[in-house]
């Protein structure tokens, strides 16, 4: 192995003041000064396995032997095709040592979006988890130009050779020629691309934004100086895509500060590894709160007799504490005594479910309905909304533990700069905006202003420093009478219903709003029979949202789809976000057919459908 410096020393040996510069130097303050507890945990047929830093340190060292041994150097584009799992967070700091440029595919993705990512950066070179993955782009790999070799983390035919084997090699490389890897990272500046990470595509094809080593060991020295958001020693359950800039966010933390991350390749899974691991933080989307969240009022409204009486007692002391919480009041000896009882009899089986040992939860990727927040609230689930995006590197805003405001994303995070121009739109400014788009002059230009603010392309405000998110900018709906309406606050309207599962809401140069819906089956069937029945069940949940609503906001019909829209397909984000251009293309004959033949699906203020 090549000898290690001292953490926080430069290659010279003097000292080294104030945050990392680069990842490859956040790397080696983590195993050169390693926090008590493990750095990661992966599941395995006996429970929850440590690895510790020792070990983490010398895989990390050994691939990153391994890929100089294939010839990548600094600049190099090397893509990462890979569910959340450990080697991914190996490969990525190891080839972060090296001054090669990560470029994240997600798992998810369509195989024309994988295929235009690699072609698009040039990736030399591609490591993919499975044969399954690997196969959804293989047919293309002749026409990427730039690709030279495949290495394969599972059994992966085609592949040129397996991750077991490039570490291996990587140990041999580094036999022979020790210094290799520590030149190579002290070649890595901080001005230099750590990654190219391509957007979602909500409103067109992904763009890669190039982030670099400054963009991110800024950001994460911004949320280390949040008071309480993340402590040494927290345990996470990571169940987000690497691919995204959240989860790498959490990854790059768990280094910075200690912290315990709990792999979680499959979301179908997370309950279990939240039992298992029993996590002081969960980061996630807000589509698994809002599922647990419905699942939660389900099993309460199921409740009968005295356990009924009892949730609903509960459930009254809850959201009083709640209140004069956010209120800064206090609880009060009897409401104290109260919400002691309903934490021990009904809200500790709550919290039970998401392991029991949960500290916050913090929601970013999606907007967030208030209604679910403040119902965790009053179990005594502290549920902290952020806002980012990709150009700006994961974070601009977040609630903070002794500072939040449900229904808004918090105030900027530590010197980040946040103003509202004048058509409404967000703007930022600060060492975590990114350097511009890969190839993309004229997109750069379109977002970066000459000086330095970073056009977010979404709708706020700001009140009392609280930041407020209206819509996308591009997605605001003119109806033809001229009507300016935010899609988004109506779909969390209808979403927040346990038996819509997803809505998108159209209008656009249309008479009125009306809205594309799907069904929870599984919680429509508990009261409703029939295909008719379903229907009437859901316009009754649009007529109650539709009373809440302005006049021309009233979604006047509405189609139940047969199924999800799904990431699969490319009609959601890896994230959850609906792709709104996507799925009204796929859906324009249901949406025409809204707008053609007039009937009973019209849903009414009133209460009729």
């Amino acid at each position: 192995m090549p000898p290690r410096r001292e953490p926080g020393k430069t290659t010279d040996g003097t000292e080294q003041q104030g945050r990392a510069l680069t990842i490859p130097e956040l790397w080696l303050r983590a195993t050169t000064r390693p926090a008590p507890g493990p750095p990661f945990l992966v599941e395995a047929d006996r429970g929850w396995l440590p690895v510790g830093w020792a070990e983490a340190a010398e895989r990390v060292d050994a691939l990153a032997g391994g890929f100089l041994s294939l010839g990548v150097k600094k600049g190099d584009r090397v893509g990462i095709m890979c569910r959340t799992r450990l080697e991914w967070t190996l490969c990525d700091f190891a080839l972060a040592s090296i001054g090669a440029v990560v470029v994240p595919v997600y798992t998810v993705s369509s195989p024309e979006e994988r295929i235009h990512i690699l072609a698009d950066s040039g990736a030399r070179l591609l490591v993919a988890e499975t044969a399954k993955e690997y196969s959804r782009i293989e047919h293309a790999r002749a026409g990427l130009a730039a690709l030279e070799q495949v290495v394969g983390i599972e059994h992966v035919p085609g592949a040129d050779l397996l991750l077991d084997e490039l570490e291996r090699r990587g140990r041999e490389h580094l036999r022979f020629d020790p210094r290799s890897l520590a030149d190579a990272r002290a070649a890595v500046e901080e001005a230099d691309t750590l990654t190219i990470v391509y957007t979602s595509g909500t409103t067109g094809p992904p763009k890669g934004c190039l982030l670099s080593h400054r963009n991110w060991c800024a950001m994460l020295e911004k949320i280390v100086e949040v008071p309480g958001l993340v402590r040494p020693g927290d345990r996470i359950v990571l169940h987000l895509p690497l691919a995204h800039v959240f989860a790498r966010l959490v990854q790059f933390l768990g280094a910075r500060l200690g912290l315990t991350i709990a792999f979680c390749p499959d979301s179908a899974a997370l309950s279990r590894a939240l039992r298992g691991v029993r996590p002081t933080i969960l980061p996630s989307v807000p589509r698994v709160y809002e599922t647990v969240y419905q699942s939660i009022r389900s099993a309460f409204e199921e409740e009968s007799g005295a356990r009924r009486r009892l949730v609903h007692r509960a459930l009254a002391a809850g959201r009083e504490a709640s209140r004069r919480r956010q209120a800064g009041e206090r609880l009060g000896l009897r409401l104290a005594a109260e919400l002691a009882l309903a934490e021990r009899l009904v809200f500790s089986k709550v919290s039970a479910r998401l392991g029991g040992n949960l500290r916050i939860a913090v929601s970013g990727g999606a907007p967030l309905s208030s209604e679910v927040a403040e119902f965790f609230h009053a179990l005594g689930i502290l549920v902290l909304e952020g806002y980012g995006l990709t150009e700006a590197t994961a974070v601009v805003s977040v609630n903070r533990p002794d500072r939040y405001s449900f229904g808004t994303v918090g105030p900027a995070v530590p010197d980040v700069e946040v103003e509202i121009a004048e058509d409404g739109e967000i703007l930022v400014r600060g060492e975590t905006v990114f350097g511009g788009y890969h190839g993309d002059a004229e997109a750069t230009r379109a977002v970066l202003r000459e000086d330095g603010w970073l056009r977010t392309g979404d709708l706020g405000a700001l009140a009392d420093g609280f930041l407020t998110i209206v819509d996308r900018k591009k997605e605001i709906i003119v109806t033809s009478n001229g009507a300016n309406i935010s899609p988004q606050n109506i779909e969390r309207a209808l979403t927040a219903s346990k038996y819509v599962s997803q809505a998108l809401v159209v209008g656009d140069r249309r008479p009125h709003v009306a809205a594309l819906l799907t069904v929870s089956r599984r919680e429509a069937r508990k009261v409703a029979r029939t295909d008719d029945e379903v229907r009437a069940l859901v316009a009754q949940v649009v007529a109650d949202v539709n009373r809440r609503l302005g006049p021309e906001e009233r979604v006047r019909r509405f189609a139940i789809l047969e199924r999800d829209f799904v990431p699969e397909q490319g009609e959601v984000t890896p994230t959850l976000k609906v792709k709104r251009r996507v799925v009204e293309d796929r859906f324009r004959d249901e949406i025409d057919e809204l707008y053609a033949t007039p009937g009973t699906e019209v849903a009414e203020d009133a209460g009729e459908a």
